[in-house]
């Protein structure tokens, strides 16, 4: 992914407020089939591993559990996204020069996929999951 230089590296508290708010990303591994990719929802918990960890649910009906991820999966998380107009840019009316962009927010974290089927750590996860997204939901209606 191109990134400009003076939009590289944010720092690590930023990315940690990111996957800490984000809710749903896309999760992408390459199989002996190709390539699977599955929008879920996601946990951060920054206490695992060395930089923290995404925990998702993949539903017992989508393939991607079940087969061995080759190589490191790669989550892509999303954060807001706009269109910004050439016309906010007071150099546009110096020059007439239009040159629109986007501005986003977004993190390509890779690393190890472990699968776990075990009923209780799942139940944990999905109750932990389903706690985070009433906390997001409430937090909107109530702020926004």
């Amino acid at each position: 992914m191109y990134v400009p230089d003076h939009f590289a590296a944010p720092g690590d508290a930023a990315v940690a407020e990111l996957l800490d708010q984000h809710g749903a990303a896309d999760l992408i591994t390459a199989t002996d089939s190709g390539l699977l990719a599955t929008l879920l929802p996601f946990s951060y918990d920054p206490d695992r591993g060395e930089r923290g960890a995404l925990l998702g649910h993949v539903a017992r009906n989508n393939d991607q559990w079940r087969r061995p991820a080759i190589g490191e999966a790669l989550v892509i998380v999303r954060g807001p996204d706009a269109y910004v107009s050439p016309t906010w840019y007071a150099s546009t009316a110096e020059h007439g020069r239009v040159v629109p962009t986007w501005n986003y927010i977004t993190a390509h974290v890779y690393g190890n996929l472990i699968v776990h089927d075990d009923v209780a750590w799942l139940s944990a996860l999905v109750r932990r999951l389903t706690e985070e997204a009433r906390i997001r939901q409430d937090t909107a209606v109530v702020g926004g």
